[in-house]
């Protein structure tokens, strides 16, 4: 066999590693989300990669067989390759097995391993999406080779105890965020942002506790119990909130809270309006914050630190902004804007 034959072959096994590696890595990277609602749009290469979806494993190990398949080419070719020219330096054996191995590793570990995978990684959708088709044809042709090794593989796992069956469609909030993350490159309008928004926050909600939205002890706005009324009159105009925090002694022993609406109950002190509070740990989670609210029917809670002083307090309003975002309410101000239309025409917002 000719020089320019073995090379020939040698680079096509390369190539056919590199792009079985590339295949595994873009399936394992890509959106299933993504895959499953073009699927439901009717695109054909959706649906080759929705059936390789639910058949992950089946897929992997095809890819893994023919990448292997590939290298195994790979090596016998380049031995061939090199080891005229390894033996005009009357190298014994030893040395020209030794320099065949490691020359053929490091093509085998920077062409078809390093570069693929980061390069299919980068937009794996996109590149699955374009090869579909050879996917679905080199998976039929390696079929009866992967249905022996998985089936093989599932006997091996059964005697070890695990019977669990992962060829099923699922999408982990993982896959959701991947999801959304890809949704953001792409969105025209702020309305469509702030909805996705909305949706990003919804998933990382149980990641939120309690220190995360709490009002910290510093910007607490509160009264003594023994204060008269017209100072918490004075300061709910001054504030503008409309509950102040009610403490005795100090900040760090907070009995309760007032509500701007019971001034018309004409109360004779502070303490006859005392609405009571919940106390929560900085660590307590958003999910179990939001429950404890709707359980108890309150709406604000002082948050405390391992040593039982005040750490912060946290409203129902400040739990539902981290899902929502920035609510406005009757008290909130928006800046003041103006924008020039023209050389002697401006548009300024109302008052």
């Amino acid at each position: 066999m000719s020089a320019i034959t073995l090379l020939l072959l040698t680079l096509i096994s390369l190539l056919f590693s590199a792009f079985f590696s590339g295949m595994e890595i873009a399936f394992i990277s890509s959106s299933k989300i993504k895959i499953e609602l073009d699927n439901k749009k009717g695109e054909f290469s959706a649906k080759i990669l929705s059936f390789f979806n639910g058949k992950p494993a089946w897929f992997i190990a095809a890819m893994l067989i023919g990448n292997n398949i590939a290298m195994v080419i790979y090596t016998l070719y380049i031995t061939q390759l090199i080891e005229p020219y390894l033996l005009i330096f009357n190298f014994n054996q030893s040395i020209v097995l030794l320099i065949q191995t490691l020359f053929s590793t490091f093509f085998i570990l920077l062409f078809a391993e390093f570069l693929p995978k980061a390069v299919f990684r980068l937009n794996p959708n996109a590149t699955l999406r374009f090869f579909s088709l050879v996917l679905f044809v080199v998976y039929i042709l390696l079929w009866p080779i992967t249905a022996f090794v998985v089936l093989l593989s599932n006997l091996v796992l059964k005697i070890f105890g695990n019977h669990e069956q992962q060829d099923k469609v699922s999408f982990k909030k993982t896959d959701l965020n991947l999801y959304i993350n890809e949704l953001k490159k792409d969105l025209d309008g702020e309305e469509m942002e702030h909805d996705v928004k909305i949706f990003h926050n919804a998933l990382s909600f149980s990641e939120v506790i309690a220190r995360d939205c709490m009002v910290p002890r510093n910007e607490i706005i509160a009264l003594k119990i023994n204060d008269n009324m017209e100072d918490l009159k004075q300061l709910f105009i001054d504030s503008g909130h409309s509950r102040i925090i009610i403490y005795k002694e100090n900040i760090d022993n907070i009995i309760g809270y007032v509500h701007s609406t019971e001034q018309f109950k004409m109360p004779v002190s502070i303490k006859s309006m005392l609405i009571p509070v919940s106390i929560v740990p900085e660590s307590m989670s958003g999910i179990k914050l939001l429950e404890d609210f709707i359980d108890k029917k309150r709406s604000v809670s002082v948050v405390v630190d391992e040593y039982g002083g005040t750490s912060g307090i946290l409203t129902m309003e400040d739990i539902i902004e981290e899902i929502f975002g920035e609510i406005d309410d009757e008290h909130d101000q928006e800046a003041f804007i103006h924008e020039q239309i023209s050389d002697d025409k401006y548009v300024f917002s109302s008052i």
